[in-house]
């Protein structure tokens, strides 16, 4: 299926997306304080998903859209995106909002590593410089006191930026030939099946505030997939994920609004350091392409 580009509707759906995808984290956080668990957090947030996709194209008569040459595919993304899911509503539980989300901009710098390790790409001293830097700057905001920001969910947050990572190249690659909805729908039926089977320890007796939290959640899931995945259909990688950065403004102003909690100097230290060399891999890449780019064009 072909992917029109059009670089300023991709942007706003990315920046759409980074408001959707604070609200969910603010209300997976919230839950947790209520003493929900996790894995039946995770559920409805796939659970939801998958129903309401499913119900709005059986009542529009396209449940054809559907139809993928690709299942294993989707099995796979699935796989790696619930472990990120995973990861990254898991360190929402464990750090404050604002130093989860810097946390989550370490994700280019795997992306090179992970450019270099596994597809044996050729990095140059710019972007391993970029990622030395970035990593440098999650030891800032570890610091060295871990009494509120403990080392386990630092690296809770450093592994979901690893999954994340892998998702990007998976969701890039499925886009390719599905539609954003196709590839949001198998996201959540492969995934919630396995995850309903926690449900059978959790328990789901909750209040009325409970329920709208876990609706809530997988609303703003589902939407923010699908804003996200439609970014990357409509605009590259390099174009729109610049966007993402915007959500640390969302995280510190929910945190400080909900929790009453600032970050401290060593985050606003940390964090510019992590942004600047996620946003200098971004140039670098970009600046690759074109040379590639040019270089098929001669």
């Amino acid at each position: 299926m072909p992917s029109h580009d059009r670089p300023i509707f991709a942007l706003f759906l990315r920046f759409l997306a980074t408001i959707l995808f604070s609200v969910m984290l603010l209300l997976v956080k919230l839950t947790g304080e209520r003493g929900i668990a996790l894995s039946e957090t995770l559920f409805w947030r796939q659970a939801v998903p998958t129903v309401l996709i499913f119900g709005w194209l059986a009542t529009r008569g396209e449940l054809g859209r559907l139809r993928t040459q690709r299942p294993w595919i989707h099995a796979r993304r699935a796989l790696i995106g619930g472990t990120g899911m995973f990861l990254t509503l898991g360190v929402v539980r464990l750090l404050p909002l604002a130093e989860a989300t810097v946390l989550g901009f370490t994700t280019p710098m795997f992306a090179v590593i992970l450019a270099a390790v596994l597809l044996k790409e050729q990095v140059g001293v710019w972007r391993w410089m970029a990622v030395t830097v970035g990593l440098l700057g999650v030891l800032v905001i570890a610091g060295p006191d871990t009494t509120n920001l403990p080392l386990s969910g630092v690296a809770v947050g450093i592994g979901a930026a690893l999954m994340v990572a892998l998702v990007t190249i998976q969701v890039r690659d499925l886009s390719r030939t599905e539609e954003p909805v196709t590839v949001v729908f198998y996201f959540s039926a492969f995934s919630a099946p396995v995850l309903g089977l926690f449900l059978l320890t959790t328990g789901v007796s909750h209040d009325l505030v409970g329920w709208l939290m876990l609706g809530g959640i997988g609303i703003t899931g589902l939407c923010a997939q699908i804003a996200m995945t439609s970014s990357l259909r409509y605009g590259s990688v390099s174009s729109v994920i610049v966007v993402d950065y915007v959500q640390l403004a969302w995280a510190t102003f929910w945190g400080w609004l909900i929790f009453n909690h600032l970050p401290p100097a060593s985050t606003w230290i940390g964090a510019p350091i992590i942004i600047g060399a996620s946003l200098l891999i971004i140039w670098r890449e970009r600046m690759l392409g074109k040379a590639r780019a040019d270089e098929l064009k001669a």
